[in-house]
């Protein structure tokens, strides 16, 4: 592989864990305060929403995984999402603490990926139920998880990497600010890389196949499968009386990991999510969207960067090579993330997997 394409990779692949904690934290153009109220625990921090309704994001001092949702009911709660690890499940339910003593009762997982799911075990342990979309339970049980992309990328290569880099750079660093500040990183990461050893994938034990309705105290809860996209089985969680929608990473801040997306799926999915009725959205990484702008926006994305490599995949070029050449940068004003050309290898190579499953059609 060309040094460039290792290059290109390695930018384009940084643990999902380190992008939560910056989009989490920022504005377009840098660092903004969150327009809610905020209380920020050990691991993460909480933005209300609307009344009972918070929004979870990583406070930077350990490895958390995706953004999650609390929702608040008179008895109990309902979390969207378990994390990377079940030390981030356990450091999210005591942070819960501080906006409510109601026991999580319910989770949801919006898909099957590992930031989403592997702290499972932890609420399955206390008793919870987990609901999700029936392929997610297939996947968990059957895709050996633990060893497949997108795991084997941002944990099992990313992350050693990282903490290589670190120490490297701590040994060279002269000024003790900077020094420290790297030290910190580290340890989070190696914190981080000793807390995937005591995963075990754990299924949801509740699964739906178009659409569920749960009730958590005043909230009403609409689990919906919408059509396939990021993965072959994404739950939508619409709260019609609050008009939030959490999209998981069908919808996000900057474009999602399309490892095994069912990409003019994805765009017609997103179809028919544009046609509920919500002001706000919560994505699985990024920080929380008002209005439908970036639905439309989102759709041009994937179908530019599908015209884009099925015309280079008839040119006779490898993904490797597709992946460097693909230009997406007349969509930074969406995608402000965007600055070159180039795109992740790993979604590449699935729309050519992609492509060959529906020649076969």
């Amino acid at each position: 592989m060309k040094v460039r394409t290792i290059v290109l990779l390695v930018l384009l692949t940084l643990p999902l864990w380190l992008s939560v904690v910056a989009f989490a934290q920022r504005g377009r153009g840098g660092e903004a305060p969150s327009p809610y109220p905020v209380v920020t625990g050990k691991a993460y921090r909480f933005e209300k929403i609307a009344e009972g309704v918070y929004y979870a994001t990583s406070a930077g001092t350990m490895v958390t995984g995706s953004n999650n949702i609390l929702i608040v009911g008179d008895r109990d709660a309902l979390v969207v999402d378990t994390g990377t690890s079940p030390a981030a499940a356990r450091a999210m339910i005591e942070d819960v603490k501080l906006v409510t003593d109601r026991p999580i009762r319910q989770v949801v997982n919006t898909h099957f990926h590992y930031d989403h799911t592997d702290g499972n075990q932890v609420y399955a342990a206390a008793k919870a139920d987990i609901f999700a979309h029936e392929y997610v339970k297939f996947a968990i049980e059957k895709l050996d998880v633990l060893h497949r992309e997108p795991y084997n990328t941002s944990q099992l290569t990313n992350v050693p990497n990282r903490i290589g880099t670190l120490k490297k750079q701590i040994a060279e660093e002269k000024d003790p600010a900077r020094k420290t500040g790297l030290e910190q990183q580290l340890a989070v990461a190696e914190r981080g890389w000793e807390e995937l050893k005591e995963i075990r994938p754990t299924p949801p034990n509740k699964t739906y196949a178009k659409r569920m309705d749960l009730k958590v105290g005043p909230h009403d809860v609409q689990l919906l499968f919408l059509g396939r996209g990021h993965t072959n089985g994404d739950t939508f969680i619409l709260l019609p009386k609050e008009r939030i929608i959490c999209t998981g990473d069908m919808l996000e801040t900057a474009p999602s990991y399309m490892g095994d997306g069912q990409f003019d799926e994805w765009v017609a999915s997103l179809g028919e999510l544009q046609k509920l009725e919500f002001d706000t959205i919560l994505p699985g990484h990024g920080r929380p969207m008002k209005g439908k702008a970036i639905i439309p926006a989102y759709q041009s994305y994937l179908t530019d960067l599908t015209n884009q490599v099925s015309n280079l995949r008839k040119q006779g070029l490898t993904a490797e090579q597709t992946a460097e050449r693909v230009d997406l940068t007349a969509h930074k004003a969406d995608y402000p993330n965007i600055q070159r050309p180039g795109v992740d290898l790993r979604g590449v190579r699935r729309m050519y997997q992609w492509m060959d499953e529906r020649a076969k059609k």
